[in-house]
């Protein structure tokens, strides 16, 4: 068994400390992400294994589809999981956009379809459908995109929302994108079981996870599909357990209550059931106000909800020793997760701890190849050949 990884870049910025905000609401961090840093970020996920880089969508962040563009000649092999929402622009443009892409990229784009759970972001990006037909049309939008991906003859479609005549791709992608999806009310479940090739989670506890597993599957089952799934988590993984809670508790630390009160005033205001579900694991802050152990945030053992006391979207984290993370991973991976979309602060020192000291961990639990344990040789000097020609 072999499972993916992939890495996040946060193009809001990075930091040492929880970043509050996203999921509709302002996001900055103190180290800023402008493209030197990006590069690092995505080189350093590049030679610590990582599949792919996920990037996020919304007002306060940078746009997906030219950040990543911009680091497809600084690395050699890293894809880039890139999140865009339909709707937003046409979909034969989103279809092009991609072909272009892959094109350019040699085939190392992935997409990250969000429908959007914010009204008041959706208005502000000129979309003022609600939710429900915000998932309707998201379901006309990815049909179009997937006989523009598909299909030789131009596309003709006359839907509810969306219309296009005589569609047709110059180039069409090769190999066609992976469409990664998630959402947890039920107009969501039933655009992924029709569309999605992966359907993600937020890290919640093993068993409310299997539930939603197995609800998917069923949708995906009636549709005659099957589906590969991932979860988004953040990691904290040290060499002893110690070490990891010790960091968790200095990140607990480093919160102002007023903070978190304020950033979980705006995240109760969210339409989305995720972030409802992501909420009612930490209380709404209710552990923050009575004692900063760390551990009063652990929802299942290992995984701490004390990042989602600021942070919209993924709010937990797998805390622990290298060991246990990989530990924590390979029961997850048991519920049928495939794909493991992981983050922590900073980005870049994390990546490192990950690939240091959790990808040999994983090798020796049979859930990686040994030979893939490591940074390959060809990613070690990918990032030296001027060097190389010179002492030749």
């Amino acid at each position: 068994m072999s499972l993916h990884f992939h890495w996040f870049l946060p193009t809001y910025g990075d930091s040492r400390n929880l970043i509050a905000g996203g999921h509709g609401s302002q996001m900055t961090g103190d180290r800023p992400a402008d493209l030197r840093y990006l590069k690092q970020l995505a080189g350093a996920a590049e030679a610590n294994g990582f599949e792919a880089v996920l990037t996020p969508a919304g007002l306060w962040c940078e746009d997906a589809w030219l950040t990543t563009a911009a680091l497809i000649d600084a690395t050699e092999s890293l894809k880039f999981l890139v999140a865009f929402r339909p709707g937003l622009i046409s979909p034969t443009l989103a279809a092009q956009m991609a072909a272009t892409f892959q094109w350019h990229s040699q085939g190392r784009l992935l997409v990250n379809v969000v429908t959007g759970g914010e009204s008041s972001e959706q208005r502000a990006f000129g979309d003022f459908l609600a939710k429900n037909a915000r998932y309707e049309r998201c379901d006309e939008y990815l049909e179009i995109i997937r006989r523009l991906w598909t299909e030789d003859e131009p596309v003709d479609v006359v839907g509810k929302y969306l219309r296009v005549e005589g569609a047709q791709l110059g180039r069409r992608p090769d190999p066609t994108p992976e469409i990664f999806f998630g959402g947890s009310s039920p107009a969501a479940g039933d655009v992924a079981a029709k569309h999605a090739d992966t359907y993600l989670t937020w890290g919640e506890r093993p068993d409310a996870v299997a539930e939603k597993i197995a609800w998917v599957n069923g949708l995906a089952a009636a549709q005659g599909r099957e589906l590969s799934h991932g979860i988004r988590f953040h990691v904290i993984a040290r060499e002893t357990s110690e070490q990891a809670w010790a960091e968790a508790a200095r990140l607990l630390g480093a919160l102002d209550p007023a903070q978190v009160a304020t950033a979980q005033q705006n995240l109760a205001r969210s339409e989305s059931e995720g972030q409802r579900r992501m909420s009612e694991l930490h209380g709404r802050g209710a552990g923050f106000a009575d004692h900063n152990d760390p551990h009063s945030l652990e929802i299942h053992p290992g995984v701490w909800a004390g990042v989602g006391l600021v942070r919209g979207g993924a709010g937990t984290a797998l805390v622990g020793s290298y060991d246990e993370v990989a530990a924590l991973i390979a029961e997850y991976a048991a519920l049928g997760l495939d794909h493991f979309i992981l983050s922590g602060y900073p980005h870049l020192e994390e990546a490192y701890h990950f690939g240091d000291g959790v990808r040999p961990a994983l090798a020796r639990l049979g859930l990686l190849d040994p030979a893939s344990a490591g940074p390959s040789e060809a990613v070690r000097t990918a990032f030296l050949p001027r060097l190389q020609a010179a002492s030749s």
